[in-house]
């Protein structure tokens, strides 16, 4: 019992300090940026009234397009700055954008602001997430810190409308964005307090343009992650499918009231929370492959049940099982991506993750709100239940289930030339005026070989191999 109290106790993340600074600063910046959801959807309807919807509508399209488009750059130059500074110079931006909020007075101008503002949480929120696993380099405790992570996401959707209204007696909406902005300041002083694990220095291969597709490119090659982004898709269409139309639903069809629809919503959030909860220990027994996508299956089921016309009772438990199965997919996707990367192009493999993913969201959210309003909901929910079903079996064929990790692979002999430190393919003696510890750089050429070790796409590894026999 003494034994496993201690396990227990050096798997908790929270024990570990920098980690513990770190993930305060994640959840302040969350509560402030729900705040600023909230305060946006009144300062929407004050200017344009019964279109606020559309006007939240394409500044949501704005925000996805930010993701889509600006996290491969900055995942594929992050190597060339560091982390810290570059973190805390993108809270301080997203502060001092946040507090203009309250001067707009044409909806163009909303859309602009969305649009900066996430372009700089496209940079910061990649680049924090790859720092995670660089802090908390044992699997088990870097996967109880992904649970916390989901639980944040989760907490923050129920939680920030609630500060909101209890703020909003007090103060206007106007305050709720200069509270954003003072969490934003909030998670800079932290970051500013916290100790980043050194970073190896290296220089990628190519062009700038193949720097920032690198990560893309070999995330698109690795099989387990083309597999992680087909569910990502599937996760899309399910959440869309809640957030867009629940209040169509409960509120047309139901003919119930906004404090229903809160309801509504919670589940599905309290369902991510609880699988979120259970995951470390779940994930300890069995691998992220058939849990994931036991997740896809679950998201795929209650999209589906959503035809059948459920009543109040019904939406609850079908939102709750909604909740559970996406929360199945996201909560372990660091760790597939983590095991995929090296350590130095982490921050491009997040990045690909978060664009990629994000992509899902832009083309899932207008499908689901026109299929909603052109074909009803239990329509719309028996086509995205099929697509999510279409996307789960995709991922089980592209994720192979032997999904080995240490595969023997070929390499062509080759002349190149960049900066670069001894390690398994690059083993070779210098003449007295360089030390071979040394980092250096020039044109070195590497033997063919043949060889096994743990793989991932890089610099030397372009190509997943098509075999792992010898």
């Amino acid at each position: 019992m003494i034994v496993e109290a201690h396990t227990q106790e050096s798997q908790n993340p929270l024990h570990h300090r920098e980690f513990r600074k770190l993930f305060a600063a994640q959840v302040i910046a969350l509560t402030g940026t729900g705040l600023s959801t909230v305060a946006l959807t009144l300062l929407a309807y004050d200017m344009v009234g019964g279109n606020a919807a559309a006007v939240l509508g394409s500044a949501l399209a704005c925000k996805m397009l930010a993701y889509v488009f600006f996290a491969p750059v900055v995942g594929g130059l992050a190597h060339r700055f560091a982390r810290k500074p570059f973190l805390i110079t993108m809270d301080i931006i997203r502060a001092g954008l946040v507090l203009l909020m309250p001067f707009v007075t044409e909806v163009w101008q909303i859309y602009a602001l969305v649009f900066t503002l996430n372009l700089f949480s496209a940079g910061f929120t990649p680049v924090f997430a790859a720092t995670i696993p660089d802090l908390l380099t044992d699997e088990p405790t870097y996967t109880r810190a992904l649970s916390l992570s989901r639980l944040a996401y989760d907490l923050e959707n129920l939680l920030s409308p609630v500060i909101a209204g209890i703020a909003l007696l007090s103060i206007t909406y106007s305050g709720l964005f200069a509270a954003n902005s003072f969490a934003f300041a909030c998670s800079a002083a932290l970051i500013v307090i916290t100790t980043f694990p050194l970073r190896e220095k290296f220089q990628r291969a190519g062009s700038v343009w193949q720097e920032i597709s690198f990560g893309t490119v070999a995330y698109l090659k690795t099989p387990r992650l083309r597999g992680l982004f087909a569910l990502y898709l599937g996760v899309a269409a399910a959440s869309a499918m809640i957030i867009v139309n629940t209040i169509v639903y409960m509120k047309d069809s139901l003919g119930l009231t906004s404090t229903h629809v809160a309801f509504a919503l919670a589940a599905s959030g309290g369902g991510s929370m609880i699988a979120a909860l259970s995951l470390p220990r779940l994930l300890n027994k069995l691998a992220d492959r058939p849990v994931m996508l036991f997740g896809g299956g679950l998201m795929a089921l209650g999209v589906a049940l959503i035809s059948i016309g459920p009543d109040f009772i019904g939406v609850i438990s079908i939102w709750f099982l909604i909740g559970i199965g996406w929360s199945l997919v996201q909560t372990p996707a660091g760790r597939v991506v983590t095991r995929s990367s090296r350590p130095t192009d982490r921050t491009a493999f997040f990045s690909a993750q978060f664009a990629l993913s994000h992509a899902g969201w832009l083309v899932f959210y207008p499908i689901a709100g026109q299929l909603g309003a052109r074909l009803g909901v239990e329509t719309t929910a028996l086509i995205l239940a099929g697509a999510i079903s279409l996307f789960t079996l995709m991922a089980s064929r592209l994720w192979p289930q032997q999904d080995i990790e240490v595969l023997v692979h070929e390499h062509q002999a080759i002349v190149h030339s960049h900066p670069h430190t001894h390690d398994q393919h690059h083993q070779h003696h210098h003449d007295t005026t360089v030390s071979d510890e040394a980092e250096h750089a020039h044109e070195h050429r590497h033997e063919s070989q043949r060889h096994a070790h743990p793989f991932v796409i890089d610099d030397h590894h372009t190509s997943w191999p098509t075999s792992s026999t010898p």
